[in-house]
C-alpha cells in the first residue's frame, strides 16, 4: 500500500486544517489507516485512527474533541480535520496503514508539515 499526505501548512491558533490521505496498491477492505504526528525534538504521537470499513474511529488525548477522522472509499482518501488548532498541534503529520487493528503499521507516507503559529 503506498499513501501520500496532502494539506498541511500554517494556520493560526484557533483556526482549522484538513490533511489528506490517499491511499493506494492494494484491497484496503481489512485495513485500518492511522494518523501520527512528530514535533521537533519529541516522539510520534498517535493522533487519530479509522478502519477503511469505516467504523471504529479512535483518538488520541490531544486530538480528543476537536479532530475528526473519516475515509472516502470511493476516492481512496482518509482525511483528518482539525479544529481549534492550537502552537502544541505544530509537527508533521504522517499517515499510516496496518492489515488490521491487530498488527502494526507497516506503511507509511511521507509526512505533510502543519505549523500552528501566529
Amino acid at each position: 500500500v503506498q499513501l501520500v499526505e496532502s494539506g498541511g501548512g500554517l494556520v493560526q491558533p484557533g483556526g482549522s486544517l484538513r490533511v489528506s490521505c490517499a491511499a493506494s496498491g492494494g484491497n484496503l477492505e481489512h485495513y485500518a489507516i492511522g494518523w501520527f504526528r512528530q514535533a521537533p525534538g519529541k516522539e510520534r504521537e498517535f493522533v487519530a485512527s479509522i478502519r477503511w470499513s469505516g467504523g471504529n474511529a479512535a483518538y488520541g488525548d490531544s486530538a480528543k474533541g476537536r479532530f475528526t477522522i473519516s475515509r472516502d472509499s470511493a476516492a481512496n482518501t482518509v482525511t483528518l480535520q482539525m479544529n481549534s488548532l492550537k502552537p502544541e498541534d505544530t509537527g508533521v503529520y504522517y499517515c499510516a496503514a496496518r492489515r488490521s487493528v491487530a498488527s502494526s503499521y507497516d506503511s507509511w507516507g511521507q509526512g505533510t508539515q502543519v505549523t500552528v503559529s501566529s
